[in-house]
């Protein structure tokens, strides 16, 4: 399963930016996704995951109600819209693929993209 993600940058707090992550290589919809991040000298944390059908989410407590994941089974692609960015939401994201069902822990996941930066300067 290949993963590559695409939508970061830099932006002004309050902004937004949506992530994508398109998946090759296998059936997308036999992987859940999930979206981490990890910011300079810090560990990789979980930020939000979503269910094989989509019906299922879960968010961490710090992006709760900003962020949204969603995916479009049809284009294989994952997404990650961030509203109301803030400068401690400034890391490097990545998409990451676990077969079967949703997990917050990053060493369930078995493939992961190379990261998109997001800076968010106050």
């Amino acid at each position: 399963v290949q993963l590559a993600e695409s939508g970061g940058g830099l932006v002004q707090a309050g902004g937004s930016l949506t992530l994508s992550c398109t998946v090759s290589g296998r059936t997308f919809t036999d992987y859940a996704m999930a979206w981490f991040r990890q910011a300079p000298g810090k560990e990789r944390i979980f930020v939000a995951d979503i269910a094989r059908d989509g019906e299922n989410t879960g968010y961490a407590d710090s992006i709760k109600g900003r962020f949204t994941i969603s995916r479009d089974n049809a284009k294989n692609t994952l997404y990650l819209r961030m509203n109301n960015l803030q400068p401690e939401d400034t890391a490097v994201y990545y998409c990451a693929a676990k077969w079967g069902f949703q997990s917050v822990w990053s060493r369930n996941y078995e493939y992961w993209g190379q990261g998109t930066q997001v800076t968010v300067s106050s």
